[in-house]
């Protein structure tokens, strides 16, 4: 069976040598002192390795059940989840006033990998509900706010997100959802979801749905969708639960993977529900949970991987086959393991090279949440804005390219349930479909992102790297030469794929649209590089100031320089691609792909 070790060294590396939180002017960030953050994250670290991974092939092979209405999740997933209320980690980053503990949303991030890791899953079931509950905080009347948010932040009560229908996902102007006003200023919510994740199960006393519908005199396509909470029971004036609503679970998903998360199709059948803001402004309100929930899925994507690379690293230690051409290395066994092979060298190297840029990636994006959101930083708000369909669709791309990579190490092993790789794969594919598919993510990023507020965010990237260069370089010509030199032509090569959509885009819009997977991609390279530079920085510093520990530091380095020369320079194909415009990707009439099959 798998198992799981929370990377916490690497993460308080990148918490406190390459971050510095802090020092960083965000409020509470202060207090993110290393004795701190060690306590959290071990503690967090011991619940994702002993109670929630060794739940992950239960629920995988066992599966949610649907018996008369009720779903059950899979043996020991509801004590899990109390587990996780009792210790308060549903809580960890939520309003106090609501009974939340109010620590950043960084600190969320990492706890929220190791859970993933361990068991993703489950750790959906909380996640849903934490998104539910932010959009009800930034939208929701006071009232509202007072009556759902202190049990959902305890995960007395779960939370969904309803947006998709049988006919509709991606164009959600489509959707059918009814919601008729009543007397009493309610809403009577009629139709169906589907694909909702962890919207019926055993764990919480009540599930709050939030439910994209449309009013009688909605105008047409998105403009006229509104947002409602239709809770599972109606709650009391005194929060007691009242009445069962009129929604039902009518059937599970047989899924490629995340087996042990209940996606249901849900019917909602006069349904009383509660209009939360203004009428038909719902997707502006449903944004707040789809932000998170894409940043939350790009950390799924490397999560998975994470615990992929671990495996395959224990069973490449391991596992006897040939000899090191070399020369023998181990004399008292019949064959060397098969880490002494360059390419399963390859193969771990890019594993952890990916993850751990991947990581600091993703922690500077909590970051930046934290800055805007809680120092009013409209700068960082708009930088992660500009991200988040980098974080989404790059990682997860990635991150399954990397449970695949992972697999091989394996071998045949691999390919069998016993080692459990194959669970990390199909668990893993999801990430690149939910939350809007990578392929939407890219249309976002190129179609909106990069003109939002006049380029502003893309053109303060650009600075940054040119900032962060300029001012690193000189000072090492090794560091130069193996990561700023690279990180700058990278760099150059996002700036000429971006000139390319300016001049081609208007004129064709086909040519920008034609390149926006690559820019993704491109752009995610970028990233990780500069991520890779302050991580190798940072690591440099360490060992010029006396570490004890040499062997983390010089490994990091290592590491970095692999990521510099062997994956970065991918910036260069992804921008030939870009400027081959959209010619050959549109060449097909629709009916000549077909053509081949006689």
């Amino acid at each position: 069976m798998p198992t799981y070790t929370p990377p916490t060294k690497d993460m308080q590396f990148i918490l406190h040598d390459v971050l510095e939180v802090s020092a960083m002017q965000v409020p509470g960030y202060d207090e993110l002192d290393r004795d701190f953050t060690a306590a959290v994250l071990e503690e967090a670290g011991k619940i994702a390795s002993d109670v929630l991974a060794p739940l992950n092939v239960v629920g995988d092979r066992q599966g949610c059940t649907l018996e008369n209405g009720v779903v059950r999740t899979p043996d020991g997933f509801k004590e899990a989840f109390d587990t996780l209320r009792e210790g308060g980690w549903t809580a960890l980053d939520c309003d106090p006033e609501y009974g939340g503990q109010g620590l950043p949303y960084l600190i969320s991030t990492a706890v929220g990998e190791m859970f993933s890791s361990a068991n993703m899953a489950f750790n959906m079931y909380p996640g849903l509900t934490h998104g539910a509950y932010n959009t009800i905080q930034a939208h929701g009347s006071e009232a509202q706010k007072r009556t759902y948010l202190p049990k959902m932040v305890t995960c007395e009560w779960g939370g969904t997100m309803n947006l998709t229908e049988p006919h509709c996902g991606t164009d959600l102007g489509l959707i059918r959802t009814k919601a008729e006003p009543a007397e009493d200023g309610t809403y009577r919510i009629s139709g169906q979801k589907i694909w909702i994740s962890a919207g019926e199960h055993d764990m919480c006393e009540n599930i709050i749905h939030l439910v994209l519908a449309k009013l009688p005199d909605a105008p047409e396509g998105t403009k006229g969708i509104s947002l409602f909470i239709v809770p599972k029971f109606l709650v009391n004036e005194d929060g007691s639960l009242g009445a069962r609503n009129a929604l039902s679970c009518g059937g599970l998903e047989q899924k490629m993977g995340i087996h042990g998360n209940a996606t249901c199709v849900m019917n909602y059948d006069g349904a009383t529900g509660f209009l939360v803001g203004e009428p038909h402004k719902g997707m502006r309100a449903m944004f707040t949970m789809m932000n998170e929930a894409r940043l939350g899925v790009g950390l799924q994507g490397y999560a998975q991987g994470e615990v992929a690379y671990q495996n395959a690293l224990g069973f490449a230690l391991d596992r006897l086959q040939g000899r090191d051409v070399t020369g023998t290395q181990a004399p008292d066994k019949p064959a060397d393991p098969i880490i002494v092979h360059p390419d399963v060298r390859r193969n771990l190297m890019d594993q952890k090279a990916f993850v751990e840029g991947a990581r600091a990636f993703t922690f500077w994006g909590a970051s930046l949440l934290d800055a805007g959101h809680r120092a009013g930083d409209a700068q960082a708000e708009q930088m992660v804005s500009l991200m988040t369909p980098v974080i989404k669709g790059f990682l997860t791309d990635k991150g399954f390219e990397t449970t695949v990579l992972a697999q091989q190490t394996l071998g045949g092993s691999g390919f069998t349930r016993e080692w459990g790789l194959e669970q990390f794969v199909r668990d893993a594919r999801i990430t690149m479909i939910y939350e809007g598919t990578n392929g939407i993510q890219a249309l976002d990023l190129v179609g909106r992102k990069l003109a939002q507020n006049g380029g502003k965010a893309i053109m303060a990237f650009f600075e940054m790297i040119k900032g962060y260069i300029k001012e690193n370089s000189g000072q090492d010509p090794a560091f130069d030469a193996q990561f700023l030199d690279p990180l700058k032509a990278a760099s150059k090569d996002l700036q000429a794929a971006g000139m390319y959509f300016m001049q081609n885009g208007m004129k064709n819009p086909n040519n920008a649209l034609s390149g926006s997977y690559d820019f993704m991609h491109l752009f995610g390279h970028v990233c990780l590089g500069l991520m890779w530079a302050r991580m190798a920085r940072a690591a440099r510093k360490a060992l010029d100031s006396g570490t004890t520990d040499t062997a983390f530091h010089e490994a990091k380095i290592a590491t970095g320089r692999h990521y510099m020369t062997r994956h970065l320079p991918m910036t260069a194909t992804h921008l030939a691609r870009i400027e081959a415009g959209g010619d050959t990707v549109m060449a097909l009439a629709p009916e000549q792909f077909a053509s081949a099959a006689g």
